[in-house]
């Protein structure tokens, strides 16, 4: 919208390992069946018009670090049905997770450590070496602004699941995925780990070029009960957190629970409150001594206000406040005036640009509800042989609004209407992956497919002379003008197969490969600019046709070796690519979205690149040392990435006619450290610093005004090249404390390193209290915390494209101010 449109203008064994695998597999297929009906015991184990028409910053930017690794994360993870998993495989039942070879975790403990309901991805970040995570809300669960960085990759270039689903990217505006906020309630998670190499082989991913991130969730409890709690806070801050644990229903061992959550905060700036409403249930059947079978639900609904994306001096000269203008409508409509007729208010004269001027819309909000289901079967099928099966099926709708001063509403001939774009994402996969021990061998082999169906209407609300068109409802289609619809279907096959040998106790040696296939069709359905144009429409980027990335071999190599009890070694390769991206056609960043102009159609622009684009693909070189003792963990990584086909989406031109191509911008070369160490000097107290340093470079050029701009030497956008934290956590008794602090440095706003973002200092607080047990309740706990404790003005999270050069683009979000929060709850 007003700041979107003008953004789219500027974006290996001692024994054979791998010999004989496949014949190995292919025999216990067919015996999946048989076992799986033997009896026995159970085997332990755009939101606005804005976000509409921005680049997807994930996608089209540039990419940043990060990578994880727990202070004390020591407890063994208990494997269901799975005898022995590879060094880059966590499988995990029960509550707790560890951290081993390229492997970081961040346990159900540490996560308790923190607000509850904070987003495990700030927790991820807050307690971790190199990742970076930021958002404009305490919580860090508005979906526009939160951005993920692990070593110098974001969200959409990670590999992601909840209990082996396949999540996608985790960005807003997703066609392919889930974020873990909209997928599970923050209690029912019960670790985290993220690989700080290249990814497990048995992650179902098609978007990986770094990491993956794993989050899995906890069992029912064997006994019935359950949890409640209440947190109140800054700005009419409400969550209710409730579940219920059946325990063990019937002698075959039957148990479920079901969990809800609601939360609910005021904006802390403008108009408006954001709720999430969150429900998970889980239900786990043994299959006698053979397995189990494990079914959940999981649904969402976020209904949230958007904060308005700033320029650098957006909120440089009209301060941390800067929002949309709701719900002054007389001014929103004279802005829209100046946005569509040029100039500004004589106030704001010297001090915002026509352009900022029409970044200030009515409004902005967006709704997205969110249904997932899956059915795992775990099941030893030989006493050396056990095999997973996941089938699952994702639904999700939404309502992406926001006023756009650029259009017209014809019968109130007001200078803005409400634009909204409605898509519908429907996912229907499985994966199926067997684990075959074999004297020193552990062999991994498996498949994914997944059909994945996109469509995206993008309507026009009419606002009225006195009041404009609800932004959050009365979306009826008779109301409405459909100005285009975009349509997409893709098919996802990825095979893998892997070899982990074990030399001597303690040393183990991984090899291994992936294939993937992915095919996207589809594009423009309808276009409707030349009809609508009494609403002022303008050129949206009609596009056609089909993309296919596809290798038949991605390799992956991983020695680990554990000696004299607290140390242990490890190296990580791997290449990976990534598939090609899709969205609706008037946003930059994808190979269908944003092309070409008026005068150079985009369907021109899309046939001349399917000819010349390459997937983007990496090699990422990991090595590390970790020590790990009652008194110290410590731990010391390096990495390298060679990064190959880097694409960015570059556009020029005016508003009503823009200009957008995808380029292959060249190569970029990443070198980086995290080191970590975390002393428990007395019982109870903990004390971890981590510093990271990450130098991300571009050896390529980007196109500019007609020719080709070198951008050798400078660095990647919006990655930080040093970060700092500081944690520290003192339990005595029944009571905990934890003070945490991150330091992270400018970041490139700008391909050419014109403009940073400036660094910042953020620090929390956080405080609980157990008092055990009173009457029939148990684990009654009172917590206490407080976020950006130094109430710093800072820019947090950032969406959307960057710009070549200069202070062009809308998609800054302030950091939330300081806030408070109080908990109470309680077992029983």
């Amino acid at each position: 919208m007003p700041n979107i449109v003008r953004r789219e203008k500027n974006r290996l064994a001692r024994r054979p390992l791998l010999a004989g695998s496949a014949f190995v597999w292919l025999l216990s297929v067919g015996s999946t069946a048989v076992a799986a009906t033997q009896g026995g015991a159970t085997t332990p184990s755009s939101t606005t018009a804005h976000r509409l028409h921005r680049t997807n910053a994930t996608q089209a930017a540039s990419t940043h670090a990060g990578r994880v690794s727990p202070a004390r994360a020591q407890a063994t993870a208990r494997s269901t049905a799975v005898p022995h998993s590879a060094p880059e495989t966590l499988q995990v039942s029960v509550g707790r997770v560890h951290s081993h070879g390229a492997v970081q975790a961040v346990t159900r403990e540490q996560m308790d450590h923190f607000v509850e309901g904070t987003s495990p991805n700030q927790i991820l970040a807050l307690t971790t070496p190199g990742v970076n995570f930021a958002s404009d809300d305490a919580f860090g669960l508005d979906t526009v602004a939160n951005t993920l960085y692990v070593r110098g990759f974001n969200q959409t270039q990670l590999g992601e699941t909840l209990d082996g689903i396949p999540m996608g990217g985790q960005g807003f505006h997703n066609w392919n995925g889930l974020s873990v906020d909209q997928m599970e309630i923050q209690e029912d998670v019960a670790g985290m780990t993220v690989s700080q190499g290249a990814g497990a082989l048995d992650t179902p991913s098609a978007q990986t070029l770094g990491g993956a991130l794993t989050y899995t969730t906890s069992d029912p409890s064997l006994k019935a009960g359950g949890r409640v709690g209440q947190t109140f806070g800054s700005y009419n801050a409400f969550r209710t957190f409730g579940r219920v644990d059946s325990g063990v229903l019937n002698s075959t061992g039957t148990r479920f629970y079901a969990a809800y959550a609601r939360t609910d905060q005021d904006m802390w700036k403008g108009f408006g409150d954001q709720q999430e409403q969150q429900a998970n249930f889980k239900l786990v059947q043994p299959v006698g001594d053979r397995g189990k079978i494990t079914a959940i639900f999981d649904y969402s609904n976020f209904a949230q206000y958007n904060y308005m994306g700033l320029t650098k001096n957006i909120w440089q000269k009209m301060g941390r406040n800067a929002t949309y203008l709701k719900p002054n409508y007389a001014l929103s409509k004279q802005y829209a005036g100046y946005a569509q007729n040029g100039g500004v208010p004589s106030n704001l004269e010297g001090i915002l640009s026509n352009d900022e001027i029409g970044d200030y819309a009515y409004d902005g909000t967006q709704t997205q509800r969110n249904y997932l289901s899956a059915i795992t079967g775990e099941f030893q099928i030989f006493p050396n042989v056990t095999s997973k099966t996941i089938a699952y099926a994702h639904v999700s709708s939404g309502d992406y609004s926001g006023s756009n001063p650029f259009l017209v509403s014809p019968t109130s001939g007001v200078p803005m209407a409400l634009e909204t774009g409605h898509p519908d994402v429907q996912r229907i996969g499985f994966t199926q992956n067997f684990s075959i021990h074999t004297h020193g061998n552990d062999i991994q082999t498996g498949i994914w497919y997944e059909n994945d169906a996109f469509n995206y209407p993008m309507r026009m609300y009419e606002d009225g002379v006195d009041a404009a068109h609800n932004s959050k409802s009365d979306f009826k289609a008779s109301q409405a003008a459909t100005w285009y619809s975009d349509s997409f279907n893709t098919n996802t096959f990825q095979f893998y197969l892997q070899d982990t040998y074990h030399i001597i106790p303690g040393m183990t040696v991984s090899a291994g490969f992936k294939s993937m296939l992915q095919d996207t069709h589809g594009g423009t359905k309808l276009d409707n600019s030349a009809k609508y144009s009494n609403w002022g429409t303008y050129y949206s980027h009609p596009a056609d046709g089909s993309m296919t990335a596809a290798d038949a071999f991605l390799p992956h190599f991983n020695f680990d070796y554990h000696f004299q009890r607290h140390h242990e070694v490890y190296f990580d390769i791997a290449e990976n690519m990534r598939a090609y991206d899709y969205g609706q056609q008037s946003s930059s960043g994808t190979v269908w979205g944003g092309l070409g102009s008026a005068a150079n159609s985009a369907q021109s622009v899309f046939n001349s690149n399917k000819n010349t684009l390459r997937p983007e693909r990496t090699w990422n070189y990991v090595v590390g040392y970790r020590y790990n003792s009652k008194m110290l963990t410590a731990s010391a990584d390096f990495y390298h990435t060679d990064y190959y086909n880097r694409l960015a989406t570059v556009t020029s031109g005016s508003t009503g006619n823009t200009y957008g191509a995808v380029a292959n911008v060249g190569r970029e070369t990443m070198n980086g450290a995290d080191v970590m160490a975390a002393i428990r000097p007395v019982h109870g107290l903990e004390i971890s610093n981590s510093f990271s340093w990450n130098n991300a470079v571009y050896e390529g050029s980007i196109p500019d005004g007609g020719s080709m701009l070198s951008l050798k030497g400078k660095h990647q956008v919006y990655y930080p090249k040093f970060m700092y934290k500081a944690n520290l956590t003192y339990t005595w008794h029944r009571a905990m404390f934890n003070f945490n602090a991150t330091y992270t440095s400018r970041r490139a706003m700008t391909y050419t390193n014109d403009q940073y973002i400036p660094s910042y200092w953020t620090s929390n607080l956080n405080g609980s209290y157990n008092f055990g047990k009173v009457g029939f309740a148990q684990n009654i706990k009172t917590t206490f915390g407080i976020t950006n404790l130094f109430n710093k003005n800072y820019i947090g999270g950032v969406y959307g494209a960057a710009s070549v050069s200069g202070d062009d683009n809308a998609n800054l979000y302030v950091a939330a101010p300081r806030m408070f929060f109080g908990s109470v709850s309680a077992q029983f």
